[in-house]
C-alpha cells in the first residue's frame, strides 16, 4: 500500500479533536455525566486527546475507559482464533451516563455496532454518542458519528489510515501499489 493523500496534519488533528472537544461540552451542556470510551485500538488516543482538552476547556476530568469489542463483532466466526482479546479498561458506572464512544475511522458501522452491544453488557446509560476523527462513508448500517473530525468520501478499495505517533499524528488514504 502507499500513500494516495493526506487528509490530516499533526495540526489538522488537534484543530479537528479540540472542536469535537468543544461540540461534546455544549451539546451535554457540560461534562458532569460525560464519560469517554475509546474502541481499541484506534480510538483510544482519540478518547485520550478528547479527554485532555475537555480537562483543559472545563478544568475538570471526565471519566476515560477503553472498550474491547473483538467478542461483538459480526464476523467472529470468520476471524477466529485470530482474534485478540485484550479486555476492556473501565473502572466507573455506566449507568445513567452519557457515554462517548470513540473511534478513529468510520466506515460501515460494524465497529461502532459492536460497541454498542459492549455498552449495553457493561451497563445501562443514559445516552450513547459517537465521536470519529474520519467519517468516510459506506455504511451498511443505520449508524451515524455525532461529532465528526473530516468528512471524506472515498472509494471501498482505499484504506483510511490514522497513526498517532508523538507529533507526527496523521490520517491518510491508502491505496494498492500500482
Amino acid at each position: 500500500m502507499e500513500i494516495k493523500t493526506t487528509l490530516l496534519d499533526s495540526m489538522a488533528i488537534d484543530r479537528a479533536l479540540r472542536r469535537i472537544s468543544h461540540e461534546i461540552i455544549e451539546n451535554n451542556k457540560g461534562v458532569s455525566n460525560v464519560v469517554l470510551l475509546g474502541i481499541a485500538r484506534g480510538g483510544i488516543p482519540i478518547c485520550e486527546r478528547l479527554a485532555e482538552n475537555i480537562n483543559k476547556i472545563e478544568n475538570t476530568f471526565v471519566p476515560v475507559g477503553k472498550l474491547d469489542i473483538t467478542l461483538y463483532r459480526d464476523d467472529l466466526d470468520v476471524v477466529g482464533a485470530e482474534a485478540k482479546v485484550t479486555g476492556s479498561q473501565i473502572d466507573f458506572s455506566l449507568r445513567d451516563k452519557d457515554v462517548v464512544l470513540c473511534d478513529d475511522v468510520l466506515f460501515t458501522g460494524r465497529t461502532v455496532r459492536a460497541g454498542i452491544e459492549a455498552v449495553f453488557k457493561l451497563g445501562r446509560p443514559r445516552t450513547i454518542q459517537l465521536a470519529v476523527l474520519i467519517d468516510r462513508g459506506h455504511r451498511e448500517l443505520p449508524i451515524r458519528a455525532d461529532y465528526v473530525g473530516k468528512n471524506v468520501p472515498t472509494s471501498r478499495e482505499e484504506v483510511v489510515s490514522v497513526s498517532f505517533d508523538n507529533n507526527d499524528d496523521k490520517a491518510v488514504i491508502l491505496r494498492a501499489k500500482k
